[in-house]
């Protein structure tokens, strides 16, 4: 206990003064800098989180566009080009539902509606299409920018088509997709029946340029 209590004397003695604030000093100067490297980080973590969410908000909106495209001239791509473009929209759509932004799931659900309309129109003839996806195109951009304002339009737009739809009227145009679907399908495959069969099997020609060889007579008359 002597060392406590000579502690606690040098503690309270004038010589011990500057060591002490010395002391202090480095102590809060520590936790400060502690606290601003921690401060420093975690703004460097939410810049590279924000900026991974908008490149993968910008891919997922450029993969939708691009689908929107083949959606405008659906009927004539063929069914292993209508795979591929389902598979890279069913991708884009899980991306966008995933990201932390408000109003994601309502404009994944009103990009969805929008292609499903895209492939309709596009079985319709003279129909165009050109200005449906730059319309897609831009509203999906300005749900990039304005997110919050963007989602209340869409929210809008969906509820709109809800109340539009009938149950007799949705079966009928459900029934009208089959049929354009079906029809699609045939046209393919007769299609490649049709190149089947056309291949053709061409027998080799033989051609022997043989000439007779004569044979000497050797009977002479004389």
């Amino acid at each position: 206990m002597q060392w406590w209590n000579d502690l606690i004397s040098w503690l309270g003695s004038n010589e011990a003064q500057p060591a002490v604030f010395s002391a202090v000093v480095l102590f809060f100067a520590v936790i400060a800098a502690g606290l601003l490297a921690v401060w420093i980080a975690n703004l460097a973590i939410k810049r590279l989180v924000a900026q991974r969410d908008r490149e993968a908000k910008a891919a997922a909106i450029a993969t939708l566009v691009d689908a929107a495209t083949e959606a405008s001239v659906w009927n004539s791509l063929t069914p292993q080009e209508q795979v591929l473009a389902d598979r890279a929209v069913g991708q884009a759509d899980i991306i966008v539902r995933l990201l932390p932004i408000r109003g994601s799931d309502a404009a994944a659900n009103w990009a969805a509606h929008q292609l499903h309309e895209l492939k309709r129109a596009s079985a319709t003839f003279g129909y165009q299409l050109d200005p449906a996806v730059v319309e897609f195109r831009d509203r999906l951009l300005e749900w990039q920018r304005h997110p919050g304002r963007t989602r209340r339009q869409f929210l809008n737009d969906l509820e709109r088509w809800r109340s539009q739809r009938q149950d007799p009227e949705q079966v009928a145009v459900d029934q009208q997709d089959n049929w354009v679907a079906e029809q699609h399908r045939q046209r393919y495959q007769a299609g490649a029946t049709i190149a089947d069969d056309s291949v053709e099997v061409t027998d080799p020609v033989v051609t022997a340029n043989t000439a007779p060889t004569p044979t000497p007579t050797s009977d002479r008359l004389r």
